[in-house]
């Protein structure tokens, strides 16, 4: 091994910048927070009326959009309906109808108008981890979005969301929103 031969400088900084690229990229799975309480349990969280406040962040930080959701809720069943009613700092509403099912390993399955495909949730002790595209209209354009969405049960009346949003593997923005529910 020659340490002076360009070719294993040029080598050995590419497995060192991989390394660390791969290290950043790398995220905790859900079942790291199976001992967190208060326990997840959607349908008890969304059974009744609930709010939420959140924003949209450039990945420079820069707040580009804030909103406020009501969400609506009926269930049956390993079945949840989720009816979300947006109101954007600029006066836009938007509406979006969750139709999520729980499958027979607990696995959440969730479809709206706006998701491409199927959202796909696992839920360990506090923690929901969502993963979904979401189509998204942004000025005259319309563009598909990878969401890596974390929610996060505070308290029985607490939740907290944490999106990463993402376009072609690379982060183009996270939305934070902080849900309120009245028990």
């Amino acid at each position: 091994m020659n340490t002076r031969n360009p070719r294993y400088v040029c080598r050995a900084a590419a497995a060192v910048l991989t390394t660390a690229l791969l290290a950043a990229c790398a995220q905790p799975d859900v079942s790291h927070y199976a001992a967190e309480r208060p326990k997840l349990d959607l349908q008890k969280y969304f059974a009744t009326r609930s709010h939420a406040w959140g924003m949209f962040q450039t990945r420079s930080g820069e707040v580009q959009k804030r909103f406020t959701v009501t969400i609506d809720s009926q269930g049956a069943g390993d079945q949840l309906v989720l009816d979300e009613q947006f109101v954007y700092s600029d006066g836009k509403t938007q509406e979006r109808r969750w139709t999520l099912q729980r499958a027979a390993d607990g696995v959440w399955h969730g479809t709206a108008p706006d998701v491409v495909g199927e959202a796909i949730g696992r839920i360990a002790g506090n923690t929901l981890n969502w993963r979904y595209t979401l189509r998204q209209p942004v000025g005259d354009t319309t563009y598909d979005l990878d969401f890596d969405d974390w929610m996060y049960l505070m308290d029985d009346q607490t939740l907290i969301n944490r999106a990463r949003v993402s376009k072609f593997g690379i982060e183009v923005g996270q939305v934070t929103l902080f849900f309120r529910n009245r028990e």
